[in-house]
């Protein structure tokens, strides 16, 4: 497909971080300041998840109150207007924008006005992912998940687990996720974007209904079997990948190696405005790298549809332009 068909191509996005993907203009209206692109944005030779993370703090600075995270949830849907986007999943951490003044529930709920009207104005669908946090208390994630749960089915969709892999491991969070369980909240965990191929199945286990990155099953061809019989979705963001060096180069990218392996393969930017990117970028990136044919672009455009924590008249409407 040439650049344009993909742009006017229909799309579903179930990988994009709120804070990491708000647009300049929204944040220099919050900051009264001009901002570079740089202060905003990772170079195309970003060395290390270190350098990516920095690119976090001005628009988590423009998330503290109400006003702010309405006008986060319009912004990111008018951003993904611009690429016909008719379906994203924006995952944020409530706890990260807990103020004396503003509770979990007033947090969740001013995103989701702001996103009701963004789906009022651009027609795009939204469900909204709330992520506990490998640093916080399990206490802390707890209480966030029981709150989160009151929304779900009325804007909030599912549950996730973001933050250093490495250092908190998946097997830490087990009774977490079983409490989630019980609620009724579904979830998807990032495992296997930097830590070990076990955070994985230790998330499989959890009940985890999908895998956020999930490279750490490159070569494990009994891993990717077992996700394959589960229907499981994996969450790819090839050029956060390669920018944050969770693989050393493109030919280390098992993009190829998941499709051919039937995996549920979803294609996502995971950071818009950090990552400098769009889902349009992704798939010109991933036609272009890996021979990803017009079919299989389709497919893994049905693949999310198939996925997505949406209920089945959402469903419906997606597969029809998809």
């Amino acid at each position: 497909m040439t650049i344009k068909e993909l742009t006017a191509l229909p799309k579903v996005e179930l990988h994009c971080h709120l804070d990491g993907s708000l647009s300049r203009g929204f944040i220099e209206k919050r900051l009264g300041r001009k901002v570079l692109q740089s202060e905003l944005s990772v170079s195309e030779d970003c060395r290390s998840l270190n350098e990516y993370l920095e690119k976090f703090d001005l628009p988590g600075k423009c998330i503290m109150d109400e006003t702010g995270l309405k006008e986060a949830g319009y912004d990111v849907l008018k951003s993904m207007k611009q690429e016909n986007v008719c379906y994203a999943e924006i995952r944020f951490a409530p706890l990260l924008s807990e103020t004396p003044d503003m509770n979990c529930n007033k947090v969740i709920e001013a995103l989701l006005a702001g996103l009701e009207k963004g789906k009022r104005d651009f027609g795009v669908e939204y469900g909204v992912i709330t992520c506990a946090m490998r640093h916080h208390s399990e206490e802390e994630n707890a209480c966030m998940l029981r709150t989160a749960r009151e929304y779900l089915g009325h804007g909030v969709c599912a549950a996730d687990l973001a933050g250093a892999e490495s250092r908190y491991p998946m097997s830490e969070f087990m009774e977490l996720f079983g409490q989630a369980k019980k609620l009724g909240m579904p979830f998807t965990i990032h495992a296997g974007e930097c830590g070990n191929v076990q955070n994985i199945l230790d998330s499989v286990e959890a009940g985890a209904g999908r895998i956020g990155h999930g490279i750490a099953m490159r070569g494990h061809a009994d891993v990717q079997k077992e996700l394959q019989k589960k229907g499981i979705g994996i969450e790819m963001c090839p050029i956060s990948n390669l920018q944050t060096k969770a693989v050393g180069s493109t030919k280390d990218y098992p993009m190829r190696e998941f499709l051919n392996a039937r995996l549920k393969v979803t294609v996502n930017t995971d950071n818009r405005t950090v990552s400098n990117t769009t889902l349009t970028k992704e798939l010109e990136f991933i036609q272009k790298t890996y021979g990803i044919t017009d079919e299989e672009i389709h497919l893994m455009m049905r693949n999310a549809v198939d996925v997505a924590f949406a209920d089945d008249a959402v469903k419906e409407r997606m597969l029809k332009y998809v």
